[in-house]
């Protein structure tokens, strides 16, 4: 068997209807949309939710909550990724990004205390949290806070 040979089983596929090709197709004429009416106009049809007129399902549900417009939200990165460069390098979020260990830079760079660090670095973040700084700092590093 091989890709050239495969065929899709017998009656599984059907030809497309071809629509408005004459009366002796069976599908010409009105082409399957009936006489008058909404749905045999050209952009015929009601929107998607639309519910004939009463109140659509979408407005009876209350309204929750809020979104924050101001809200940052920051590349984050655990110790524990840090351990893969060697002593001494300055850590930046164009490193990081570089290296492919974020992706985007968003609104900053976050450096989380999760795992454990072996090398002692320099860390250049916008913020980092309480044990991150105590883990970076244990083994000799410094951090930076931009």
């Amino acid at each position: 068997m091989n890709l050239s040979n495969l065929k899709p089983t017998p009656g599984s596929t059907h030809a497309k209807k071809r629509l408005g090709r004459g009366t002796g197709s069976g599908t010409g004429k009105t082409a399957g949309r009936g006489t008058k009416g909404q749905n045999s106009r050209s952009g015929g049809g009601t929107r998607p939710g639309f519910e004939g007129g009463q109140t659509p399902l979408f407005k009876r549900l209350p309204k929750r909550g809020f979104t924050n417009h101001f809200r940052k939200e920051y590349a984050c990165v655990n110790v524990s990724e840090l351990n893969r460069y060697t002593e001494g390098t300055v850590i930046t979020t164009e490193l990081l990004k570089a290296d492919r260990v974020i992706r985007k830079e968003l609104s900053g760079l976050k450096i989380l205390g999760n795992g454990e660090l072996t090398v002692k670095l320099t860390v250049q973040a916008d913020k980092f949290t309480k044990s991150a700084s105590e883990k970076i700092a244990a083994v000799g590093g410094t951090v930076e806070v931009n």
